[in-house]
């Protein structure tokens, strides 16, 4: 079965509120020309509904980085075996020259690979 990659690049900021074209929600969720898109093999801390201040400085961090990685040029979104999930997000991987855009924030110790299931952030 193949799957569908998808190569995009454009300028993104946080996103505001009101309606959403292209800009980042967090650190692991942004919008690309009105679409909602989920990048599928991490999970970031929250920052909207975080558990403790932690978790939202945390959170914070993974959006802020994740906008200047989005921003350093084309990049490319990879689905896997799901193209959505139960919210109607696209998932995707987001790769740069066959690189996980993702988890370069795991590496950075702003994001952890995605387990299925949420983690706590929160000592």
């Amino acid at each position: 079965m193949a799957f569908a990659t998808i190569t995009a690049a454009a300028l993104f900021a946080l996103c505001p509120e009101g309606p959403r074209t292209t800009c980042v929600v967090d650190g692991d969720t942004f919008w690309l020309a009105g679409e909602k898109i989920r990048m599928a093999d991490i999970n970031a801390p929250e920052t909207h509904g975080a558990q403790c201040p932690d978790e939202r400085q945390r959170g914070e961090a993974a959006t802020r980085r994740l906008i200047v990685l989005l921003n350093a040029g084309p990049f490319e979104l990879v689905e896997g075996t799901r193209s959505h999930d139960r919210y109607g997000r696209r998932l995707a991987t987001v790769t740069r020259r066959g690189q996980s855009i993702g988890q370069v924030l795991v590496s950075e110790g702003l994001a952890e690979t995605w387990k299925g299931r949420r983690s706590g952030w929160c000592s």
